[in-house]
């Protein structure tokens, strides 16, 4: 594979985080791809935006233009996994590839009550004891290397109820029909409850494959950055081969 066959890649990170969720990756891809990782309205550097699905698609266009080589592959987190499947809806010409890291459950029915009803007491704790208790956790669960940076970006917990508000309810397997371009769906093995529909959300899609990361939860790029990044990076391989084929 040439550098100019390489597929650019857009990160898309979880709830409440920022871009540099993706340190590690970004550092490991971006001498074969170009890269990039985004900030979703009312996180990271853009705090200050009002939350909306329709900006997230909007600022994960720009990034794919940003990066001015075609159609990009698109790896979303949680969060951003939803964001990433609304901009396949949207945007389906600047899709060249879906990666779904623990986003492969059903937002719609009863499972979505107990995060509607977690998005309703966020507001109710202060924003400082919340960041305090997850910086404990992070430190304590993963290196510094891996965690530094989106330590230092801070979190969102004021975008949270409405980006929840408008994700729950929202996505299901069938929202895979509308993703015009191959598909990784890519879990922690452990992962039990963002990983629930994958096999739905497989079936739903003619060209997705689900491929787990041993012993790794729902923070898979935590628990097992380079696997994570292999599976990325393979994947993005993958994608170049075909048009290369193709050609």
């Amino acid at each position: 594979m040439t550098a100019a066959d390489a597929v650019p890649i857009v990160f898309v990170h979880g709830t409440r985080f920022s871009a540099g969720q993706w340190s590690v990756q970004v550092a490991a891809l971006r001498d074969e791809f170009p890269v990039v990782a985004v900030d979703l309205p009312g996180h990271g550097k853009r705090s200050d935006q009002p939350w909306s699905l329709t900006s997230a698609t909007e600022i994960i266009d720009s990034a794919v233009q940003s990066l001015d080589r075609g159609p990009a592959l698109v790896v979303g987190h949680s969060l951003g996994g939803y964001a990433a499947l609304e901009f396949a809806r949207r945007r389906p010409e600047k899709l060249r590839g879906l990666i779904l890291a623990g986003a492969s459950a059903s937002t719609r029915g009863w499972g979505a009550v107990p995060y509607r009803l977690v998005g309703r007491l966020v507001p109710r704790i202060p924003a400082d004891r919340l960041a305090r208790w997850n910086d404990r956790m992070l430190r304590r669960l993963y290196p510094p290397e891996v965690v530094g940076e989106t330590i230092g970006s801070g979190y969102a917990f004021h975008t949270l109820p409405a980006a929840w508000d408008e994700v729950l309810g929202r996505f299901d397997a069938d929202a895979m029909r509308c993703v015009q371009a191959p598909a990784l769906i890519l879990n922690g093995e452990k992962d039990t409850l963002f990983r629930s529909g994958e096999a739905d959300f497989a079936r739903a899609h003619p060209d997705a494959r689900i491929e787990l990361i041993p012993r790794a939860r729902h923070l898979s790029n935590f628990d097992a950055p380079d696997a994570f990044t292999d599976a990325v990076r393979r994947f993005a391989r993958q994608l170049a081969s075909r048009r290369t084929a193709g050609a």
